[in-house]
């Protein structure tokens, strides 16, 4: 008799959904499908429906479309937010291409020799349905926290009738997602085929906001490679890209109305986000259901402004001893107590948050690592002493904050604007946290909305060792030159993270969810994919279904393994180029992987 443990591998292997849904249950029928399967789209409620869009053809899916390149389906209106039913038709474009042209066969899940299913006599799906029970709500692609309704029910019959019902076009989005995953390809036959049948899925997720942060300012990016991201983003139900689109080593955003600071921040002229470029970026963002949130750091974080403005800068660029103003090379921060930055910061935001307000409703305005030595040498200030700074911050944040507002937008901070420089924040303003458990609780205890992302758990970057170098003179104070968060955070460690830990029951539901970050001192488009995935899916997977399973426990390890490595696959059959969890041979033997297997 097999042991529970064999069995419940068993399952995990064929069952392989990821992020798995809050329920969940599946038969072992084999059933078809092909290439001219319909689409069928209906809104409104059994008996009040309006049919919405019919039979999708082989001829209007474009099915060879490029993922992360230019997409045939990319269609960007000029300044305007995609609609419900963009994100619905483009959805079940992506589910056409995701299951019949960027599929895989599933030989590794299955032991040596294995026997592919046979279409002998086989059972078709003949058309999807997608029901939206409700007509699309006007911020649909750009809610803030909460307004959307994400959740989703899927059906599949053994009798090949498949249904999608969900409150929300992007609810119908994260159903379809978890269909694609029902699916493998043939290695000889032209359709492709599950052995799940009957499905019957109920699924939501437990966090509102469920992002990936990419640095783009340390390194630069193609706009295909931000594309790429974001589109395995929305495959493993992350509903946030956070853009952390400039910093100190380069100003790679053009702005119309400050020309300079991307002709001469960028690293290079052609490395250089165009209007056009951050228009597509933010629309292929949203009609997939997710947000693009973009972030202009500031007053830290800067200095690359200074080859544009220099008088806006403080403390620039100082060397040898550039530690001491700044968290890293080169150092430079808007100067505290300029009339001329606020003229500069009221120009920036008019030309840049209206671009952005048709995709998203936040804008993070950053506040992190600010060095209080860098103002005694600002002009403006001349101190380092807080009891001067502190009211100073306090203004140019309200400045700052006053001016979001206006345009629409909800400001989000880093966590030092609260916890290290005690400013009082508006109650609407999300505080992001990354530097420890303690800090969420504070900042939700202070009745604010949280975002985590603790540096020990989610940082990506982490465990690369120091991309600093160090003068002989002092090379032995910091042998063996590991980086501040080593070790490398291998997936279980991210996977082991609580977002809610040592956050009160009563305050838990101001923890609107978080971020894994990939800065990008040592990543760029080379090793960019195997940095985030899937190492990333890990804590989509936490965000959406919970650290904790229906009991209460942490979530199992064993079970997430071969899961993850069958998500792994599909993302890159996507083209993400992500690294594999384990190798063939654990996972077509199951157990015999497990350090303490017993037999």
């Amino acid at each position: 008799m097999k042991s529970l443990l064999s069995l419940f591998l068993a399952i995990s292997l064929a069952a392989a959904i990821w992020p798995i849904p809050k329920e969940y249950t599946h038969g072992d029928t084999v059933i078809w499908i092909k290439e001219d399967v319909a689409f069928y789209w209906v809104v409104g409620v059994a008996g009040n429906a309006d049919v919405k869009s019919d039979v999708y053809n082989r001829s209007l899916l474009h099915p060879h479309s490029a993922v992360g390149g230019k997409d045939e389906d990319d269609q960007v209106p000029h300044n305007a937010s995609p609609t419900g039913d963009h994100v619905i038709d483009y959805a079940i474009k992506q589910t056409y291409k995701t299951i019949f042209h960027r599929n895989f066969v599933p030989w590794k899940f299955h032991p040596r020799n294995w026997d592919e299913p046979q279409d002998g006599e086989a059972t078709y799906i003949s058309c999807i349905n997608l029901s939206l029970l409700k007509n699309h709500p006007e911020n649909v692609t750009k809610p803030l926290a909460g307004e959307v309704d994400e959740s989703y029910t899927l059906e599949l019959t053994k009798e090949g009738e498949a249904t999608i019902s969900a409150n929300s076009s992007v609810g119908i989005v994260r159903g379809l997602t978890t269909f694609t995953q029902l699916f493998f390809a043939h290695s000889s036959i032209d359709s492709a085929y599950t052995s799940l049948a009957p499905v019957s899925i109920s699924d939501a997720p437990t966090f509102q906001h469920r992002g990936l942060n990419l640095d783009v300012a340390r390194n630069y990016f193609s706009v295909g490679d931000i594309k790429r991201m974001i589109d395995a983003c929305a495959y493993n139900k992350m509903n946030r890209f956070h853009l952390h689109v400039t910093d100190g080593q380069s100003w790679p955003l053009e702005i119309p109305a400050l020309p300079e600071l991307s002709e001469k921040g960028a690293y290079r002229p052609d490395l250089v986000y165009t209007v056009d470029d951050f228009r597509e970026l933010q629309w292929h963002a949203a009609v997939q259901g997710v947000q693009l949130i973009t972030e202009i750091d500031m007053p830290g974080h800067t200095s690359s402004i200074a080859y544009s403005y220099p008088d806006l800068i403080a403390a620039f660029n100082i060397q040898p001893n550039w530690d001491t103003y700044a968290a890293e090379p080169p150092s430079g921060t808007l100067k505290l107590n300029s009339s001329a930055v606020s003229a500069f910061l009221d120009t920036l935001f008019a030309d840049l948050l209206p671009r952005i307000l048709p995709y998203t409703s936040y804008f993070h305005t950053g506040g992190d690592e600010v060095n209080k030595m860098a103002y005694t040498l600002d002009n403006t200030v001349n101190s380092s002493d807080p009891a001067v700074l502190q009211p100073l911050m306090q203004k140019f944040v309200d400045r700052n904050h006053d001016q979001v507002r206006s345009l629409g937008l909800t400001p989000i901070v880093w966590e030092e604007m609260l916890l290290d420089w005690n400013l009082t924040l508006g109650e609407d303003v999300v505080v992001q946290s990354w530097q420890s458990d303690e800090a969420v609780a504070k900042i939700v205890g202070a009745g604010h909305k949280a975002l985590v992302g603790n540096y020990e758990y989610w940082y990506l970057d982490c465990g690369k060792g120091q991309w600093l170098d160090f003068d002989p003179s002092v090379a032995a104070n910091y042998w063996p030159y590991n980086d501040y968060c080593a070790p490398f955070h291998n997936w279980r460690l991210i996977y082991s993270y609580d977002p809610l830990s040592g956050v009160p029951l009563e305050s838990q539901h101001l923890v609107l969810g978080g971020e894994a970050h990939m800065w990008a001192e040592q990543t760029d488009p080379v090793n960019l994919d195997r940095m985030v995935w899937p190492r990333a899916a890990a804590a989509a997977e936490v965000l959406w279904s919970g650290a904790k399973d229906a009991e209460g426990r942490n979530r199992s390890q064993i079970d997430a393994s071969p899961r993850l490595s069958e998500m792994r696959e599909r993302l890159v059959a996507m083209g993400v180029g992500a690294e594999p969890i384990q190798m063939p041979y654990c996972l077509m033997e199951g157990e015999r992987c497990q350090v303490g297997y017993t037999g």
